[in-house]
């Protein structure tokens, strides 16, 4: 067996907010984990999709994004965007 090679292999502090609420037609259960390693972005994750992304307020900007990372309508999407606004 070969010697594993590494690209890197830190650990860090983070810190994790775990977030759970209701739009029209769907529920949104998240954790936004807040880390230096994505230049002020978080990464977040929908825990009931299993799906994540790397979130900045230019990704929020960014037309169909949301929508293609997790999957879902124009209309979750907004709803979504709207609560990513306030802690993005």
């Amino acid at each position: 067996m070969s010697e594993r090679f590494y690209l890197y292999n830190d650990v860090e502090e983070t810190r994790t907010r775990f977030v759970s609420f209701m739009g029209e037609s769907q529920r949104f259960d998240l954790a936004i984990i807040n880390s230096s390693r994505y230049y002020g972005k978080q990464l977040v994750l929908d825990v009931q999709s299993n799906r994540f992304a790397i979130i900045g307020a230019d990704d929020l900007e960014e037309p169909g994004y949301l929508e293609h990372a997790y999957q879902i309508s124009e209309e979750d999407a907004s709803e979504l965007r709207s609560f990513l606004y306030e802690v993005v």
